[in-house]
Protein backbone atom coordinates (compact mmCIF):
# COMPACT_ATOMS: atom_id res chain seq x y z
CA UNK A 1 0.00 0.00 0.00
CA UNK A 2 1.39 3.34 -0.55
CA UNK A 3 1.53 5.56 1.99
CA UNK A 4 0.28 9.14 2.12
CA UNK A 5 3.31 11.34 3.43
CA UNK A 6 2.48 13.33 6.43
CA UNK A 7 4.22 13.52 9.31
CA UNK A 8 3.93 11.47 12.41
CA UNK A 9 2.11 13.73 14.37
CA UNK A 10 -0.36 15.06 11.66
CA UNK A 11 -0.98 11.13 11.36
CA UNK A 12 -1.81 11.25 14.67
CA UNK A 13 -3.70 13.88 14.96
CA UNK A 14 -5.90 11.96 11.86
CA UNK A 15 -6.05 8.83 13.98
CA UNK A 16 -8.10 11.11 16.47
CA UNK A 17 -9.94 12.23 14.34
CA UNK A 18 -11.38 8.88 12.98
CA UNK A 19 -11.77 7.79 15.94
CA UNK A 20 -13.86 10.27 17.45
CA UNK A 21 -16.23 10.09 13.86
CA UNK A 22 -16.21 5.66 14.65
CA UNK A 23 -17.96 6.71 18.11
CA UNK A 24 -14.43 6.13 19.96
CA UNK A 25 -13.73 2.68 18.68
CA UNK A 26 -12.27 1.63 15.52
CA UNK A 27 -10.30 -1.54 14.30
CA UNK A 28 -6.17 -0.73 13.03
CA UNK A 29 -7.16 -1.89 9.65
CA UNK A 30 -10.43 0.44 9.69
CA UNK A 31 -7.81 3.23 10.59
CA UNK A 32 -5.34 2.12 7.95
CA UNK A 33 -7.85 2.06 5.32
CA UNK A 34 -9.20 5.46 5.98
CA UNK A 35 -6.07 7.07 6.23
CA UNK A 36 -4.46 5.00 3.13
CA UNK A 37 -1.22 3.92 5.41
CA UNK A 38 -0.21 0.26 6.84
CA UNK A 39 -1.55 -1.35 9.79
CA UNK A 40 1.87 -1.55 11.17
CA UNK A 41 2.29 2.42 10.68
CA UNK A 42 -1.14 3.07 12.98
CA UNK A 43 0.19 0.47 15.64
CA UNK A 44 3.33 2.94 16.08
CA UNK A 45 1.29 5.97 15.87
CA UNK A 46 -1.37 4.26 18.26
CA UNK A 47 1.46 3.37 20.65
CA UNK A 48 2.50 7.03 20.54
CA UNK A 49 -0.94 8.14 21.52
CA UNK A 50 -1.09 5.46 24.62
CA UNK A 51 2.15 6.84 25.86
CA UNK A 52 0.42 10.12 26.12
CA UNK A 53 -2.55 8.44 27.26
CA UNK A 54 -5.16 9.59 24.56
CA UNK A 55 -6.03 6.07 23.37
CA UNK A 56 -6.33 2.63 25.30
CA UNK A 57 -5.56 -0.74 23.48
CA UNK A 58 -8.18 -2.75 23.23
CA UNK A 59 -9.02 -6.37 21.97
CA UNK A 60 -9.26 -6.08 18.07
CA UNK A 61 -8.97 -2.07 18.31
CA UNK A 62 -8.15 1.12 19.73
CA UNK A 63 -10.41 3.34 22.18
CA UNK A 64 -10.39 6.71 22.98
CA UNK A 65 -9.70 7.79 26.49
CA UNK A 66 -12.96 8.90 28.40
CA UNK A 67 -11.80 12.53 28.42
CA UNK A 68 -11.89 12.86 24.30
CA UNK A 69 -14.98 10.24 24.00
CA UNK A 70 -18.19 10.77 25.19
CA UNK A 71 -19.79 9.81 28.58
CA UNK A 72 -21.49 5.91 27.48
CA UNK A 73 -18.95 3.83 25.90
CA UNK A 74 -19.49 3.45 22.16
CA UNK A 75 -22.40 1.07 21.07
CA UNK A 76 -20.05 -2.00 19.63
CA UNK A 77 -18.14 -1.96 22.31
CA UNK A 78 -21.24 -2.35 25.23
CA UNK A 79 -22.89 -4.54 22.56
CA UNK A 80 -19.44 -7.08 23.35
CA UNK A 81 -19.51 -6.70 26.84
CA UNK A 82 -21.26 -9.35 28.87
CA UNK A 83 -23.00 -10.53 25.77
CA UNK A 84 -23.48 -14.25 26.84
CA UNK A 85 -26.21 -12.72 29.32
CA UNK A 86 -27.55 -9.75 27.56
CA UNK A 87 -28.61 -12.90 25.08
CA UNK A 88 -30.35 -14.65 27.38
CA UNK A 89 -32.21 -11.79 28.56
CA UNK A 90 -32.82 -10.86 25.08
CA UNK A 91 -34.51 -14.64 24.47
CA UNK A 92 -36.79 -13.87 27.57
CA UNK A 93 -38.30 -10.74 26.35
CA UNK A 94 -38.63 -12.61 23.25
CA UNK A 95 -40.45 -15.72 24.53
CA UNK A 96 -42.86 -12.80 25.96
CA UNK A 97 -43.68 -11.07 22.55
CA UNK A 98 -46.10 -12.92 20.05
CA UNK A 99 -46.48 -12.56 16.30
CA UNK A 100 -48.37 -9.45 15.21
CA UNK A 101 -47.51 -7.60 18.35
CA UNK A 102 -46.48 -3.68 18.74
CA UNK A 103 -43.58 -2.89 20.54
CA UNK A 104 -41.38 0.16 20.88
CA UNK A 105 -37.36 -0.91 21.19
CA UNK A 106 -34.71 2.16 22.31
CA UNK A 107 -31.03 2.12 21.49
CA UNK A 108 -29.32 0.39 24.03
CA UNK A 109 -26.93 -2.94 23.39
CA UNK A 110 -28.95 -5.04 25.30
CA UNK A 111 -32.07 -3.87 23.22
CA UNK A 112 -30.12 -4.83 20.26
CA UNK A 113 -29.94 -8.32 21.19
CA UNK A 114 -33.41 -7.96 21.70
CA UNK A 115 -33.92 -7.70 18.07
CA UNK A 116 -32.05 -9.86 17.13
CA UNK A 117 -34.08 -12.36 19.21
CA UNK A 118 -37.28 -11.82 17.45
CA UNK A 119 -35.82 -12.43 13.99
CA UNK A 120 -38.16 -15.15 13.51
CA UNK A 121 -41.05 -13.38 14.27
CA UNK A 122 -43.86 -12.07 12.14
CA UNK A 123 -46.17 -9.15 11.78
CA UNK A 124 -44.46 -7.45 14.16
CA UNK A 125 -44.85 -3.88 14.84
CA UNK A 126 -41.80 -2.02 15.45
CA UNK A 127 -41.24 1.77 16.38
CA UNK A 128 -37.96 2.60 16.99
CA UNK A 129 -35.11 5.26 17.08
CA UNK A 130 -32.35 3.01 16.83
CA UNK A 131 -30.28 2.20 13.54
CA UNK A 132 -29.30 -1.34 15.09
CA UNK A 133 -32.81 -2.17 15.53
CA UNK A 134 -33.73 -1.08 12.47
CA UNK A 135 -31.59 -2.88 10.49
CA UNK A 136 -32.25 -6.18 12.21
CA UNK A 137 -35.87 -6.16 12.10
CA UNK A 138 -36.70 -4.38 8.66
CA UNK A 139 -37.64 -6.22 5.60
CA UNK A 140 -38.76 -9.55 7.44
CA UNK A 141 -40.95 -11.20 7.81
CA UNK A 142 -44.10 -9.19 6.96
CA UNK A 143 -42.78 -6.83 9.93
CA UNK A 144 -43.44 -3.31 9.78
CA UNK A 145 -40.35 -0.87 11.22
CA UNK A 146 -41.13 2.56 12.14
CA UNK A 147 -38.13 4.43 12.17
CA UNK A 148 -38.43 7.95 14.68
CA UNK A 149 -36.63 10.66 12.38
CA UNK A 150 -33.90 13.08 13.54
CA UNK A 151 -30.13 13.63 13.17
CA UNK A 152 -28.44 10.22 13.86
CA UNK A 153 -25.92 10.28 17.07
CA UNK A 154 -22.00 8.75 15.51
CA UNK A 155 -21.61 6.94 18.84
CA UNK A 156 -24.77 4.56 19.05
CA UNK A 157 -26.68 5.24 15.95
CA UNK A 158 -30.06 6.63 17.68
CA UNK A 159 -31.96 9.34 16.41
CA UNK A 160 -33.26 11.90 19.16
CA UNK A 161 -34.63 15.36 19.47
CA UNK A 162 -38.07 17.00 19.22
CA UNK A 163 -39.05 15.31 15.71
CA UNK A 164 -38.55 11.89 17.40
CA UNK A 165 -40.30 12.57 20.10
CA UNK A 166 -43.20 14.08 18.15
CA UNK A 167 -42.82 10.93 16.03
CA UNK A 168 -43.24 8.57 18.55
CA UNK A 169 -46.11 10.51 20.38
CA UNK A 170 -48.30 9.24 17.57
CA UNK A 171 -48.32 5.13 18.53
CA UNK A 172 -50.34 3.11 21.09
CA UNK A 173 -48.28 0.18 21.52
CA UNK A 174 -48.58 -3.25 23.81
CA UNK A 175 -44.82 -3.40 24.85
CA UNK A 176 -41.83 -0.36 25.20
CA UNK A 177 -38.60 -1.68 25.72
CA UNK A 178 -35.86 -0.09 27.23
CA UNK A 179 -32.37 -0.31 28.04
CA UNK A 180 -30.97 1.43 30.96
CA UNK A 181 -27.75 2.99 31.93
CA UNK A 182 -27.98 2.17 36.35
CA UNK A 183 -29.74 1.22 38.68
CA UNK A 184 -29.77 2.67 42.29
CA UNK A 185 -31.37 2.17 44.97
CA UNK A 186 -31.25 5.87 46.35
CA UNK A 187 -32.34 7.55 42.54
CA UNK A 188 -34.36 4.57 40.75
CA UNK A 189 -32.95 4.55 37.20
CA UNK A 190 -30.36 6.61 35.04
CA UNK A 191 -29.21 7.45 31.83
CA UNK A 192 -26.04 8.54 30.80
CA UNK A 193 -27.76 11.95 28.07
CA UNK A 194 -30.81 14.09 28.42
CA UNK A 195 -32.42 13.14 25.65
CA UNK A 196 -32.50 9.51 25.95
CA UNK A 197 -34.26 10.09 29.33
CA UNK A 198 -36.97 12.36 27.39
CA UNK A 199 -37.71 9.96 24.79
CA UNK A 200 -38.03 7.24 26.81
CA UNK A 201 -40.76 8.54 29.17
CA UNK A 202 -42.90 9.50 25.89
CA UNK A 203 -42.69 6.31 24.93
CA UNK A 204 -43.33 4.63 28.09
CA UNK A 205 -46.33 6.79 27.96
CA UNK A 206 -47.40 4.80 24.53
CA UNK A 207 -47.17 1.43 25.97
CA UNK A 208 -49.08 -1.00 27.85
CA UNK A 209 -46.25 -2.65 29.17
CA UNK A 210 -43.39 -1.15 29.94
CA UNK A 211 -40.06 -3.32 30.60
CA UNK A 212 -36.68 -2.70 31.57
CA UNK A 213 -33.97 -5.19 30.32
CA UNK A 214 -30.46 -4.52 32.36
CA UNK A 215 -28.20 -6.99 33.43
CA UNK A 216 -26.65 -6.86 37.04
CA UNK A 217 -23.65 -5.06 36.39
CA UNK A 218 -26.15 -1.86 36.19
CA UNK A 219 -26.91 -2.63 39.75
CA UNK A 220 -25.38 0.04 42.40
CA UNK A 221 -24.00 2.41 40.04
CA UNK A 222 -25.02 5.68 38.64
CA UNK A 223 -25.10 7.92 35.69
CA UNK A 224 -25.53 11.41 35.05
CA UNK A 225 -29.20 12.01 34.51
CA UNK A 226 -32.35 10.10 36.29
CA UNK A 227 -35.08 8.77 35.01
CA UNK A 228 -37.90 11.06 36.60
CA UNK A 229 -40.92 8.63 37.51
CA UNK A 230 -39.61 4.62 38.08
CA UNK A 231 -43.07 4.16 38.47
CA UNK A 232 -43.87 3.99 34.86
CA UNK A 233 -42.15 0.85 34.09
CA UNK A 234 -43.49 -2.48 35.13
CA UNK A 235 -41.03 -4.87 34.77
CA UNK A 236 -37.70 -5.34 35.08
CA UNK A 237 -35.98 -8.10 33.09
CA UNK A 238 -32.43 -9.20 34.45
CA UNK A 239 -29.86 -11.91 35.42
CA UNK A 240 -29.59 -11.91 39.04
CA UNK A 241 -31.99 -10.97 42.00
CA UNK A 242 -30.99 -7.61 42.97
CA UNK A 243 -30.30 -7.08 46.94
CA UNK A 244 -32.88 -5.41 49.11
CA UNK A 245 -31.79 -1.86 48.86
CA UNK A 246 -32.51 -2.30 45.12
CA UNK A 247 -35.51 -4.78 45.59
CA UNK A 248 -37.12 -1.92 47.81
CA UNK A 249 -36.85 0.45 45.45
CA UNK A 250 -39.01 -2.12 43.08
CA UNK A 251 -41.39 -2.69 44.92
CA UNK A 252 -42.34 0.65 45.90
CA UNK A 253 -42.88 1.84 42.66
CA UNK A 254 -44.68 -2.08 41.92
CA UNK A 255 -41.91 -3.49 39.43
CA UNK A 256 -41.93 -6.95 38.79
CA UNK A 257 -38.39 -8.79 38.38
CA UNK A 258 -38.24 -11.26 36.27
CA UNK A 259 -35.16 -13.89 35.81
CA UNK A 260 -34.44 -16.16 33.20
CA UNK A 261 -34.13 -19.37 33.68
CA UNK A 262 -31.24 -20.97 34.40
Amino acid sequence: MQEIPTTSNQREQEILRELRLAGGLSRVSFLANRLGVSDETIRRNIKSLAARSLVRKVHGGVLLTQSLTVTEQPFQLRMDQNAAIKQRLAQKVAEMIVDGDSLFLDIGSTTAYVAMALRNHQNLYIVTNSLAVSHALATRNNNRVFFAGGELRPHDGGAFGVNAINFIRRFNLRYAIFSIGAINADVGFMLHDIQEADLSSEAAARAQTRIIIADSSKFGQRAPIAVEDPSQFDLLITDQAPGDDISAMLAENSISTVLPEA
